[in-house]
């Protein structure tokens, strides 16, 4: 029995929901802190939770394509954030030490009772399984997440 359209948009919401849960609890309760390219990786999959909200609500194509892009942007800043880890490329600069001074004025950077917390550098691996760190993951099942959009988007 084939999947229909809904039931495939609500596998793609499910699957964004539960990448973006289990981004949360390694940060507030496994201490993971995130890097600037983890936090940019979170706003893809809330956006799909929205467009999949308002997909199973209205009719056609555009939703899901537009899901569908959501999960590839996600699965593609994920590839990216692993090529970092993995040293194939170099991290962007808000991902070194430099970044998280910005926005302090010369009084606070000269304070030294101000606690400012150094940022997390985007090539350190915090978590791995099977050798995927949790970028590599997510880039892999947020673009088998993509071919559920578009499965959704044929179905419409």
């Amino acid at each position: 029995m084939p999947l229909t359209r809904n039931t495939l948009i609500l596998l793609a919401v499910g699957g964004s929901a539960a990448l973006l849960a289990g981004a949360f609890a390694f940060q507030h309760l496994g201490g993971l802190a995130p890097c600037v390219l983890c936090l940019w990786q979170r706003w893809p999959h809330a956006a799909a939770v929205l467009l999949g909200a308002l997909a199973l609500a209205l009719p056609g194509r555009a939703l899901p394509v537009l899901g569908a892009l959501a999960a590839l942007t996600t699965a593609g800043i994920g590839g990216f954030h692993a090529g970092v880890e993995l040293g194939w490329w170099p991290g962007l600069a808000s991902c070194s030490g430099g970044a998280g001074l910005t926005g302090l004025t010369a009084s606070q950077l000269l304070d030294p009772t101000l606690d400012v917390a150094a940022p997390v550098p985007c090539d350190a691996v915090a978590w791995s399984l099977a050798g995927l760190s949790m970028a590599a993951w997510n880039a892999v099942l947020s673009t088998a997440l993509a071919g559920l959009w578009l499965l959704a988007a044929r179905r419409a």
